[in-house]
């Protein structure tokens, strides 16, 4: 139940204060007083997309805080759970709107976001606004309403998961057909292409490794006899070591006679010896290197330009030669395991065609009972409301599939005995529409509890004692222990409720403001008074509206 609405610097309002009790409260003024501010409001703190320029002029942000007394059992609590925030007996939800157009929400003083909101509201409040007719007049969302009515959410889930599943399975073996049909159309260039690259057998890097060897061997051609001729200068008898070697044991044959002083050289020409073996040593591993077979040179070069050659022709690097091959022989394997695959992608549609089949038969006999059930609590709401003339039948068709099955569901009305059906928007007139709206808004709503239904001017164009079976029927409904709360000119409306607000305009220092005032039994009479007669308020009008008040 909604407890109290505080609501600052939004559009003509500064400061405004609510409380509300249950059963049937009432909001009367005239009309641009602001009453659709205060729905407005409300909806801007349940998280609702609506106007975006909220804030007061002058002001930097406005402000809505709305307080819901939660009973233990209350749906608001299973969102409130799931969200992280603490489950209490009173849920306070406060949000903020920047003149720069930023907004932010708490729940209970923890941040929250818009989705969150939302999905409270759906268990806070129901909103039967002047715009619900353009629904009830739209077949398409006449299926969605039976569905709500008949509690068939669950069912609807199940055939879309059916839908998915099977149009998932159906594009899989679409796609598997046109991959067959593409892959047999290049079937002779993917065989021919596969056994051309299977004999090559290009390997990562293999490229710059042959390139390398190739820039060697012609390297070696080059440099191959100024390497040997150092190397026969190093190493011959009559090379650096061999003379070297005859110099040191010349010196080594006369040390004793020259007493300390050959010894420096000849540990020096030791040391030299040790690296000029090591000198030779690398360059005769050089020569190593360098030394090949010509024929070797042609067989690096010829592997090198056919693997160049096929890196070209197939229009990839040369180190992807690989990768593209391995794909070659995937789509080799595809074709050659096309038809088993079609098969097997066959058979899975059939199947997922026939689970989605079956919840969608489920879910048309689950929608026929609930058409029944619809049309008879139709009948029974619309009797009290001076249609009982009138004949309100849900029709089911059979639709083109789709994830909500195979229905289509439409919403006709005979208005009078032995009159045929047709369209609501061409058969019933404007208070007639009020009336079906009403009617069905109550039959869709009858399993909800703790919500606080909101009635927008729903009599409008109903006057008279239409008026007082529309009020008597709200009256009802929210004696069965909901909270309703009504925005009505209608005064036959305003003289049921429990509790009556008056919203009022008026301009104060140059601004104009909205008041909502709540009146006690004196005030009312005026008001109603007011509603009866206009601006001028007769004796006649004032007991007309003692009247109404009984």
């Amino acid at each position: 139940m909604l407890v109290s609405l505080d609501i600052r610097d939004m559009l003509i309002i500064d400061r405004l204060e609510l409380e509300f009790q249950p059963g049937l409260n009432v909001l009367t003024g005239e009309t641009g007083a602001g009453k659709s501010i205060l729905l407005d409001s409300l909806g801007f703190v349940l998280g609702w997309r609506g106007r975006a320029d909220l804030v007061r002029q002058g002001a930097d942000e406005g402000e809505v805080i709305a307080v819901f007394e939660l009973p233990p059992s209350h749906a608001a609590n299973v969102v409130l759970d799931e969200a992280g925030i603490p489950v209490n007996d009173e849920l306070i939800l406060r949000r903020v709107n920047r003149a720069s157009g930023t907004k932010s929400a708490w729940i209970n003083d923890r941040r929250a976001s818009g989705e969150v909101l939302r999905a409270l509201s759906d268990t806070l409040v129901e909103l039967h606004g002047q715009q619900d007719d353009k629904g009830l007049l739209n077949p398409r969302t006449h299926r969605a309403l039976l569905d709500q009515f008949g509690a068939l959410d669950g069912m609807v889930a199940e055939v879309r998961t059916a839908w998915r599943a099977l149009a998932a399975a159906r594009k899989a073996r679409v796609a598997a057909e046109e991959a067959l049909e593409a892959a047999q159309a290049e079937e002779d260039f993917l065989r021919h292409a596969a056994d051309e690259l299977h004999k090559l057998d290009p390997q990562p890097g293999e490229d710059a490794e042959l390139d390398a060897q190739r820039r060697l061997m012609q390297a070696g051609q080059k440099i191959g006899e100024d390497v040997t001729r150092a190397a026969q200068a190093l190493g011959t008898s009559e090379g650096a070591e061999g003379r070297m070697a005859d110099a040191l044991r010349w010196l080594e044959g006369v040390a004793d006679k020259a007493g300390d002083a050959l010894d420096p050289a000849i540990e020096a020409l030791g040391r030299a010896m040790a690296e000029l073996g090591e000198a030779t040593q690398a360059v005769e591993t050089a020569l190593d290197s360098l030394s090949f077979n010509p024929a070797e040179l042609e067989e690096v070069e010829e592997r090198l330009f056919a693997i160049r050659a096929a890196a070209r022709k197939h229009g990839v690097q040369p180190d992807d030669l690989g990768a593209f091959a391995a794909d070659l022989y995937d789509r080799l394997a595809a074709l050659d395991a096309g038809a088993d695959d079609i098969a097997a992608l066959t058979k899975a549609e059939a199947e997922a065609q026939g689970v989605y089949d079956d919840a969608a038969l489920a879910l048309s006999e689950a929608r026929g009972k609930a058409a029944v059930a619809l049309d008879a609590a139709m009948g029974a709401e619309l009797a009290p409301l001076k249609m009982e003339r009138a004949v309100f039948t849900t029709t089911l068709t059979k639709g083109e599939p789709g994830p909500d099955g195979r229905d289509s569901v439409t919403f006709t009305v005979a208005t009078n005995p032995g009159a045929p059906a047709g369209a609501l928007n061409k058969i019933a007139s404007g208070g007639e529409l009020s009336r079906f709206l009403l009617a069905l808004k109550v039959c869709l709503t009858k399993d909800a509890s703790g919500l606080t239904m909101i009635f927008d001017e729903i009599d409008r164009g109903v006057g008279g004692a239409t008026a007082d079976a529309v009020g008597r029927r709200l009256k009802q409904l929210a004696d069965e222990g909901g909270q309703v709360l009504v925005v009505t000119h209608s005064p036959q409306v305003a003289a049921l409720g429990a509790h009556h607000w008056q919203v009022a305009k008026s301009v104060e220092d140059g601004a104009t403001l909205s008041r909502v005032i709540p009146l006690d039994a004196s005030a009312r009479v005026d008001e109603i008074a007011r509603m009866i007669s206009g601006d001028t308020v007769t004796p006649e009008a004032r007991a007309a509206a003692k009247s109404l008040l009984g």
